[in-house]
């Protein structure tokens, strides 16, 4: 069997269980087991695979229909161009979150910010590439699992970030010790009854995707704790769910009732992004 043959057979498998894009979802794995990038893949579709690589590309094949995340079987997502290792302890990273970095940058680069905390770092994908986008900023990342915070760690290590990142463990803002330029937090937004007993998100971990009733419950305890640790010049970035937007900006004015407080919205037209800035009180 050659490579063509077997990304066939894989596309016919994932597109049969409602696998979407089970084009690049086969050449994926198939490249994964053959340990070749999706280019070289590609150009070498006439190439011959061993019958063992042909058992271990159908076993993940399997496994990606029965709706276990690419990320989780090959161990690897890419985000913000960089590779990040992942596993089932962490929620996987989304394309929608390079949003927060981009704004990030260009509020670092606008108000001259030099210390920034990422809050409920999982895999520490909004970290680690702050940390190589901008060498000269110091991040603070928090978690409250040891698991997390070393997958985190290797991450940062794997892209020589680690003297720029100092991890903490704790409860949202809980281990700063000092206030900061900037605070980010992709914290769960998901509401309780949407997440679905079956598919990809019930492989990510509840506790990085539950955000409670109404999706609200980690950020309205972010809100509640930003003032002291924020500087006064300072700026909040979260990332929302669909429609939360107005929900959060009250809680926001509750807090801070003489901020800037915007809703940005993603390429697809969501509400996906709360941005506030100080002013002076």
């Amino acid at each position: 069997m050659n490579i063509k043959q077997a990304l066939f057979r894989a596309k016919m498998l994932l597109a049969g269980n409602n696998i979407e894009d089970a084009s690049i979802e086969s050449e994926v794995l198939l490249g994964y087991v053959l340990g070749i990038d999706r280019a070289r893949l590609l150009a070498s579709l006439d190439a011959d695979i061993s019958p063992e690589q042909r058992q271990n590309f159908m076993k993940l094949v399997a496994r990606r229909s029965k709706g276990e995340p690419t990320a989780y079987i090959t161990g690897h997502r890419e985000f913000y161009g960089l590779d990040f290792n992942v596993n089932p302890q962490v929620l996987i990273p989304r394309p929608e979150t390079e949003l927060l970095v981009d704004r990030a940058i260009s509020l670092c680069r606008e108000y001259k910010y030099n210390k920034i905390a990422d809050i409920g770092t999982g895999c520490g994908a909004i970290a680690v590439s702050l940390a190589v986008t901008m060498p000269g900023i110091h991040i603070y990342a928090t978690d409250i699992s040891d698991g997390v915070l070393r997958v985190a760690g290797q991450n940062a290590a794997k892209h020589g970030a680690e003297d720029r990142i100092k991890f903490l463990k704790g409860e949202l803002l809980e281990p700063l010790q000092e206030p900061v330029d900037l605070i980010i937090a992709n914290l769960p937004y998901v509401r309780q009854r949407e997440i679905p007993a079956k598919g990809p998100l019930s492989y990510e971990p509840a506790s990085a995707l539950n955000g409670g009733e109404e999706g609200l419950d980690k950020i309205g305890g972010l809100c509640r704790g930003v003032g002291s640790k924020l500087n006064s010049n300072g700026s909040l970035l979260l990332e929302i769910g669909q429609g939360q937007g107005e929900a959060v900006k009250v809680i926001l004015h509750k807090y801070f009732p003489l901020a800037d407080i915007e809703i940005e919205k993603d390429l697809a037209g969501i509400e996906r992004m709360v941005v506030l800035r100080l002013t002076q009180y």
